[in-house]
Formats: structure tokens, sequence, C-alpha cells
């Protein structure tokens, strides 16, 4: 009689397990808000390396993918950039009701890809010495009404309006301002920033009482109700590993 040595033996169990788990795999098709792109990545590739299962991501604009969704595009979970357009397609039998949660709160910030052109302080807005200031557009992505607001509580919307640059998303807004086609501009604090610093040029963080809450809302959709997949990445966002990303990138992680 033949047996395997233990060093063997043990390689093929974790074969067999690997094996087992491959079997039980499955994948989930995520439609998540442009802001939350960087964190989101870093997620699914440790929910892939901890669950076996696969999530493919798809990046835009909130507004963009609720028109999508309920033109029948096969999302079956939704990281929204706020939690109006969750609770809506819950309301409209798009999403699974009672799945809906708040992932993250994030946070605006003023930028500039270039050093000392944005002040601690944010008073180069007062200044108004620059020709462009990027923003998402504010009735697709809740970061660009969250800029309308801001400006608008200071007092300076009708001085800079005639220089907005406007993106589809947050993220055509910081590609506006990354490559110099606007001096500066609103986006979402985690595009510039990552493990306690900003990663390059300048900014101001947005204080909270200049705008209303950015709650970001994941929901389970329809399509992904029967999915192991979706269904385990909608767990998995709520686990401490996820929720210490999260933060990482400056969002307040969410329950």
């Amino acid at each position: 009689m033949y047996f395997l040595r233990p060093a063997r033996l043990i390689s093929a169990l974790l074969l067999s397990l690997l094996s087992f788990a491959s079997a039980w795999a499955d994948e989930v098709q995520v439609a998540v808000a442009a802001n939350f792109t960087a964190p989101m990545k870093r997620i699914a590739a440790d929910f892939e390396k901890d669950t076996g299962h696969k999530a493919t991501l798809a990046f835009g604009a909130t507004a963009r993918f609720y028109a999508q969704i309920i033109s029948g595009a096969p999302f079956e979970v939704f990281l929204a950039a706020d939690d109006e357009t969750p609770a809506k397609l819950e309301k409209e039998g798009g999403a699974v009701n009672g799945s809906r949660f708040t992932y993250a709160t994030g946070k605006l910030v003023l930028w500039s890809a270039q050093p000392g052109v944005v002040d601690a302080q944010g008073e180069v807005l007062k200044k108004n010495a620059f020709s462009k200031i990027a923003i998402a557009a504010p009735k697709l992505a809740p970061y660009g009404a969250a800029a309308v607001e801001t400006m608008t509580k200071l007092g300076l919307m009708a001085t800079l309006e005639r220089k907005l640059v406007i993106g589809e998303s947050i993220g055509q807004a910081f590609s506006f301002i990354s490559t110099g086609n606007a001096e500066l501009g609103f986006v979402a604090l985690s595009q510039v920033y990552e493990d306690g610093r900003i990663k390059s040029g300048s900014a101001w963080i947005v204080p909270e009482n200049l705008h209303s809450p950015i709650r970001q809302d994941a929901v389970l959709l329809a399509r992904g109700k029967d999915n192991k997949a979706a269904v385990a990445l909608m767990a998995y966002l709520k686990t401490d590993k996820a929720k210490t990303v999260i933060r990482s990138f400056g969002y307040q992680s969410g329950n």
C-alpha cells in the first residue's frame, strides 16, 4: 500500500480544498461610483483572495448607472455615491428590499495638482486668481452637487460659475485637474488621499458644515439576489478588513 508523505498529503489536501472552493466560486458584476475607484479595486482583490469569488467592476457616475440599471444593464451590486439612488431602486423594485446600507461617508476636497495653489483654508476661492475650476456635473454626481452647495454657502457661486469646467463624473473632474485643463477643482478626498496624507499637489478639505453629508449606500440589485458572489460581496463590505481600507482613503466607514 502506498502512503503519501506528510508534506505531500498537506499539498494534496490544499489542492482539494482549492478545487472545492473554485467549484463554489462565482462572479459578481458591480457598478461603482467613480469616487470609490481606488478603495474598491483594493477591496475587490482582497475579496477574491479571501472568498474565491470574483468582482468585476465598472466605474462611473451614479445617475448614469441608475439609468443603465433600469434599462436592464447586467449589474448585480451597486455602490452609489449617494443614498437617494439606491433607495429609489429599492422602492421601484430594482433592488432587494432591506439590503441597502451606508458603506462610506465621503469628504469633499478642493484640490490642485500643483503644490502651493490651494491653501489650507480655501482662501484661493475668494482670491479668484485662476481661469478654470473643475467640478462633476451636479445633476449626475453627488460630489458635484456638494461642490455647488459649498460655493453657494460661501457666497461665491455667482462669481465662479463662469469659470466652471464640468465633468460627467468625479473621475472626469479629477482628470481635468490632474492634466492641467483646470488649475483646481472639487473632487472626492479619496482620489487624492491615501494612508493618512494627500498624495500630491495642494488641497483644502471642505468643512462638513458647508454641504450636505455625502452618504454612499450599497444595494443588492434584483438581478443579483440569487448570486452567491453578490450576496458575499455585500457582507464583505461590512467586514473590519474592508472598513480599514475604506478609512485609509479618507472616508468614514459605514455600518
